[in-house]
């Protein structure tokens, strides 16, 4: 086939520590695994090893690293590592606690999590627009999708670089849980969401 299908599987990873905390994590790169996302991780990994993976693409954020390592130990290729695909600059929020945040940002912060279609200039001093977080994983996917031999990938990420990717195709998704696993295909220049994997 000259023009075959390429699937994107991404995921995101495991439950963190700053989750559990209610910490806005962002960039930040001391938030790690919790035990529970270590099994979210795994659960993921046995997910994909039925998809015939040619390899996977993490965000080099320890959150992401760790989860894509489980993952890898499940379906057995080798990991590259992307900036193109870390979580979103929150910019001036990083690390903050989210009722911090919803005290001292309000409205602000609450366009911030909505699934607004129309709503892609929103963002925290010093950090991303929705716009720019969607421009720059879809260019990402795209040079994959064009330029690399592999049919079948598994992509590393984060929640609301989900989000972004599911709203920029028409998709309103307010919570993205960890391990969830979105499944995208690309074909003669179109994107489609093929859901959820179970």
């Amino acid at each position: 086939m000259s023009n075959p299908q390429k699937n994107f599987y991404i995921f995101r990873h495991g439950e963190s520590t700053y989750n559990i905390r209610g910490l806005i994590q962002g960039h930040t790169n001391d938030s790690v695994l919790t035990e529970t996302g270590v099994a979210q991780a795994h659960q993921t990994g046995k997910k994909l090893s039925r998809r015939s993976i040619d390899i996977l693409i993490s965000s080099p954020l320890r959150r992401a690293q760790e989860t894509s390592e489980i993952v890898a130990s499940h379906i057995k290729v080798p990991i590259i590592y992307d900036d193109d695909f870390i979580e979103v600059n929150v910019g001036i929020i990083e690390g903050m606690h989210y009722t911090d945040v919803e005290k001292e940002f309000g409205d602000l912060y609450k366009r911030w999590r909505s699934c607004a279609m129309n709503d892609t200039e929103t963002k925290f001093k010093n950090g991303e627009t929705k716009m720019q977080v969607r421009q720059r994983v879809f260019k990402a996917l795209t040079k994959y999708a064009k330029e690399s031999k592999y049919r079948n990938f598994a992509i590393s990420a984060h929640g609301i670089i989900i989000m972004q990717v599911l709203l920029a195709m028409g998709i309103e998704k307010n919570d993205i849980p960890n391990g969830s696993v979105v499944h995208l295909t690309y074909q003669s220049s179109t994107w489609n969401f093929n859901g959820f994997l179970e």
